[in-house]
C-alpha cells in the first residue's frame, strides 16, 4: 500500500475589498492564528473605533499612510495603558501580588507567582490588541504604503528570501516594526567587553537567536577559572544561540569547543559570527538537542531562566516550560563530563523572586543528577529594567543575581 503524505497547509488570511474576495499567506512568528474577522482601515478611522473594533477581534488590514499606522499603534498602546490603570468606573485597582505584605516566605512567594502570572496575561493581551494592526507585503515583502520604509532586507532575514511567484502575504504592524529592529541589532551588532577591544568584539545576532544585551553572564564565563593547561582543554556550548560563550572560550584559549543547539536560525548565526571573530577554526558546530558525543572538560549552559509556558516560538529563550532544558542539561552532565570536568550553569534567580523555582528545588535537582556544587560565582545585574521602579517586576528584578555555578560529578562513597 502506497502512503500520501500531506504537504503542511499554508494559514492564509481572508478579506473583502473593492466588492471581491480576497486572500493572501499569513505570517506570524508568534505563532498567532490569522484574524477570522478583518476590515479595511486608514487615516480617517479615530483610535478610539480602532480600540474597541481590535478589543472585539476585528483585525484591522491598513490602505493609509504606513507612518501614520505607527501613530495608530502608539495610540492603541496608550489606551491598553489606561485601560490596565483603571477600573470600569475609572478607578486605579487594588495593587496586588508584588507590593502585597506577606507574613511567611510561602505567602510572600505565593504574592510574587500571581503578580507574574497576572503580569503574563497582560502581555498577552497587549500582544493581541496590538497584533490586530496588520499590513499587505507583495511577492518580494514590499510594501505599497505612503511613507512606508523598504523592508525587504529585513523580511528576507527573517522570513527566508522570497520564493519565485511567492504572492501576497499580511502580518502585523508590531511584528514587522520588530523585524527591521532586528535588522538593525544584525547590522550594528552588540559589544561584548568580555570579547576583547574593540572592533573586533561585536556580536551580530539574527532574528529569533536570544542577544547578549546582558553582559553579566558573558563576563561570569569570561572569569571563572580555568585550568592551567587551557589549550588543551575541549568545551561544549550547549544551546549556544549567538556563539557568543564559544567565542569567549576561544578567546581564552580553550583549544577547542563544541557548541550544539537545535535552532536553524541559531546555527546559522553563531556560523556567522564565530567567522566574523575568526574563531571558527576551534570551534564545531551541532545540531542537537543538548548534549554532543564525548566527553569535555568544561560544559557550559545558559538555559532559559523562567520555568514558564512560552506564547510564542520567539520566546522560548527565556522561558522553559517545566524547566525542561535546566532539568535536561543536569540530568545529562555528570555521564558527559571528563575526569575532573566541570559543569558550569549559568542562571539568574529571578525565577526565586518570583516564587517559580525555590533555592531547594534547584539544589534537589542538582543533587538527583548525581552533581555537587564546587562553588557559584554570582553578579547583580546592570541592565535598565534593574533599576526601572516602574517595571511591573521590579520587585524581583531590584533583587536578582546572576550565577555561574561550577558542578562536579558528585563523589562516590568509599568501599570500607
Amino acid at each position: 500500500m502506497t502512503s500520501i503524505t500531506q504537504a503542511p497547509s499554508i494559514p492564509t488570511i481572508h478579506w473583502q475589498e473593492g466588492g471581491a474576495d480576497c486572500s493572501a499567506r499569513w505570517r506570524s512568528e508568534r505563532g498567532a492564528l490569522a484574524p477570522k474577522k478583518v476590515m479595511l482601515a486608514d487615516d480617517t478611522m479615530s483610535a478610539d473605533t480602532a480600540y474597541r473594533l481590535a478589543c472585539e477581534g476585528t483585525a484591522l488590514l491598513w490602505r493609509g499612510d504606513f507612518q501614520n499606522a505607527r501613530q495608530m499603534l502608539q495610540a492603541l498602546g496608550r489606551r491598553i495603558d489606561q485601560s490596565a490603570s483603571t477600573d470600569k468606573r475609572g478607578r486605579r485597582p487594588r495593587q496586588t501580588g508584588f507590593k502585597d505584605v506577606r507574613h511567611s516566605p510561602e505567602e510572600a512567594a505565593a504574592a510574587a507567582a500571581k503578580g507574574f502570572h497576572v503580569h503574563r496575561q497582560a502581555q498577552a493581551q497587549r500582544a493581541r490588541v496590538l497584533g490586530m494592526v496588520l499590513l499587505s507585503f507583495d511577492g518580494s515583502y514590499g510594501l505599497s504604503l505612503r511613507r512606508s520604509p523598504d523592508a525587504r532586507v529585513a523580511c528576507s532575514q527573517a522570513w527566508g528570501v522570497a520564493a519565485e511567484g511567492e504572492g501576497a502575504s499580511v502580518a502585523s504592524m508590531r511584528e514587522l516594526l520588530g523585524l527591521i529592529s532586528a535588522f538593525e541589532w544584525r547590522k550594528n551588532g552588540v559589544e561584548v567587553a568580555a570579547l576583547g577591544a574593540a572592533p573586533n568584539n561585536r556580536i551580530h545576532p539574527h532574528y529569533g537567536v536570544f542577544s547578549p544585551l546582558r553582559g553579566e553572564y558573558v563576563g561570569l564565563v569570561a572569569t571563572a577559572p580555568l585550568a592551567r593547561n587551557v589549550a588543551a582543554l575541549t568545551a561544549f556550548d550547549i544551546g549556544t544561540g549567538t556563539g557568543v560563550l564559544s567565542a569567549v572560550l576561544v578567546r581564552r584559549g580553550v583549544g577547542h569547543v563544541v557548541a550544539t543547539d537545535n535552532d536553524a536560525r541559531a546555527l546559522e548565526c553563531a556560523t556567522a559570527n564565530l567567522a566574523q571573530l575568526e574563531v571558527s577554526a576551534q570551534v564545531d558546530l551541532q545540531k542537537a538537542d543538548l548534549f554532543p558525543e564525548g566527553l569535555a572538560d568544561i560544559i557550559v549552559c545558559n538555559p532559559p531562566w523562567l520555568p514558564a509556558r512560552a506564547s510564542s516560538p520567539i520566546e522560548r529563550a527565556v522561558y522553559d516550560e517545566g524547566s525542561a532544558m535546566l532539568l535536561g542539561f543536569l540530568n545529562g552532565l555528570a555521564a558527559h563530563l571528563a575526569p575532573k570536568g566541570e559543569g558550569w550553569l549559568i542562571l539568574s534567580n529571578l525565577a526565586e523572586q518570583l516564587g517559580l523555582r525555590t533555592r531547594a528545588e534547584l539544589l534537589a535537582a542538582i543533587a538527583s543528577a548525581g552533581l555537587r556544587v564546587k562553588a557559584h560565582m554570582d553578579v547583580k545585574p546592570v541592565h535598565d529594567k534593574a533599576t526601572d521602579s516602574t517595571d511591573p517586576l521590579h520587585a524581583a528584578r531590584s533583587a536578582e543575581i546572576t550565577s555561574l555555578w561550577r558542578l562536579a560529578a558528585a563523589e562516590k562513597p568509599t568501599l570500607q
